[in-house]
């Protein structure tokens, strides 16, 4: 499954979560089988040639997610995590949010 996430950085150790407004980079997350397995960016999220994201996780459920939603995704919203690393632990544990209409 594929996993998209607006970033402030380009290096996954770094990187942070940040709003919709301040995206520098987005990151393309490849979680198969319970675990990360690889992490890409793109400064425009057009250009990943991927047909299909499964889902986006987002900085706060304040934020412009109907779009994602048009596209089919899954908007979920992190809690408190704010690195990669802790938004795919948090997401392997169900630990987001669902943002909802």
């Amino acid at each position: 499954m594929l996993i998209l996430i607006p970033v402030d950085g380009v290096e996954e150790k770094t990187a942070k979560i940040t709003k919709l407004m301040s995206v520098e980079k987005w990151a393309l997350i490849h979680f198969d089988e319970g675990e990360v397995k690889s992490v890409s960016f793109f400064a425009d999220r057009t250009q990943m040639g991927v047909d299909w994201v499964d889902f986006v996780i987002l900085e706060n459920k304040f934020e412009n997610y109907l779009d994602f939603m048009g596209e089919g995704m899954m908007v979920l919203v992190r809690r408190e995590e704010e690195s990669i690393e802790e938004i795919m632990e948090a997401f392997k544990f169900k630990e987001l949010d669902e943002a909802g209409l």
